[in-house]
């Protein structure tokens, strides 16, 4: 089968900038990889948003990064909450490799979206990626109310790595009774 042309000239893009592939790497190397690589690939412009603030999430070890993304106002009431892991085999990635992808879905969701720094692997192992995804859906379903979201409709996402991490606290949540039960979820 052939390869799409537009996914064609993204490989041929991407071949272009002799760029080491990442299991070549270590896991800071890798990491340093995709942070330059999100330099060649990001729009010119940033989605510009009328609120963007830095949050500090508390976590079963510590502190965790987050960022919030707050859209225009689409209609009366607080808008929905969508937290959002970052992809990158639990080892890379970051809030800015996805800065910009965040900001989108806070644009054409007119969700406010936050985005989850958690742990990496291998110096956090499992579970810790998912301790830290259920501890933020937890902080949130207590807190959105204080960053102007509707906590009663908060959703979960994420891309590769942070989707797995969605799904498994969605599990989490539903075979527990919600985010306000227990450890995990």
């Amino acid at each position: 089968m052939p390869v799409d042309p537009q996914i064609q000239a993204l490989l041929d893009f991407v071949a272009s900038k002799n760029l080491p592939p990442h299991y070549l790497l270590t896991p800071p190397e890798a990491r340093a990889a995709m942070e330059k690589s999100r330099a060649i690939f990001r729009p010119p412009e940033p989605v510009p948003l009328p609120r963007i603030e830095e949050l500090s999430i508390p976590g079963p070890a510590g502190a965790l990064p987050a960022r919030l993304y707050g859209a225009e106002a689409r209609g009366a009431g607080a808008p929905p909450i969508v937290l959002y892991f970052h992809g990158g085999g639990w080892v890379i990635g970051s809030l800015d490799t996805h800065d910009d992808l965040c900001r989108r879905l806070a644009k054409r969701s007119g969700c406010l979206a936050v985005s989850l720094d958690y742990r990496l692997a291998p110096e956090h192992k499992f579970p810790a990626a998912i301790d830290d995804s259920c501890a933020a859906t937890r902080w949130i379903a207590q807190h959105g109310r204080e960053l102007a979201g509707d906590p009663m409709r908060l959703a979960v996402a994420g891309d590769s790595a942070g989707g797995n991490l969605a799904a498994a606290v969605a599990l989490l949540a539903r075979d527990q009774g919600g985010p306000a039960c227990g450890s995990r979820c």
